[in-house]
């Protein structure tokens, strides 16, 4: 990752645009190779978060939730990595053997090429890199503002 985009922070937004925004600012510090794990709740905005990431890395296509596919490849518009989406979950909760699930995904081979922004990642995504960021975004309970804390891993 690029260093214009902290090391590790929080932020919050009030509304799905800022979301957006924010994934954007982080989508174009991102390089060949990363890995973000998202984690939160059932309706958090990790997707929302994916679509900004999407547009700050300038790649083809319409960012929906991975759910039905498990995975989804985005090209990149001007030469960068592409985008693989993946939904982590369905692979916890759908296979007797996760990893080999995502291993026919061929990601392992994907990382040294594209960004890969896994959704419900936390404790199994992240055996594929010895370094990751780290997103958990949580919902206030009084209101929509959404909490996003990063860190590095690794």
């Amino acid at each position: 990752m690029r260093s214009q985009f902290p090391q590790q922070g929080q932020k919050q937004v009030a509304t799905a645009e800022a979301a957006r925004e924010l994934g954007k600012e982080l989508g174009a510090a991102l390089e060949a190779g990363d890995l973000v794990i998202l984690d939160g709740p059932l309706g958090a905005g990790k997707t929302t978060f994916t679509q900004g990431i999407a547009e700050g890395m300038q790649v083809k296509g319409r960012v929906t939730s991975p759910t039905f596919v498990i995975a989804r490849e985005h090209r990149s518009t001007v030469g960068g990595p592409s985008l693989v989406h993946v939904d982590a979950y369905r692979l916890l909760d759908h296979s007797d053997d996760p990893l080999g699930e995502l291993d026919a995904l061929d990601l392992d081979t994907e990382l040294d090429d594209a960004v890969v922004v896994a959704e419900w990642g936390g404790g199994f995504m992240d055996q594929l890199a010895e370094a990751f960021l780290l997103i958990n975004i949580n919902r206030e309970a009084a209101d929509d503002t959404r909490v996003f804390t990063w860190n590095w891993v690794g």
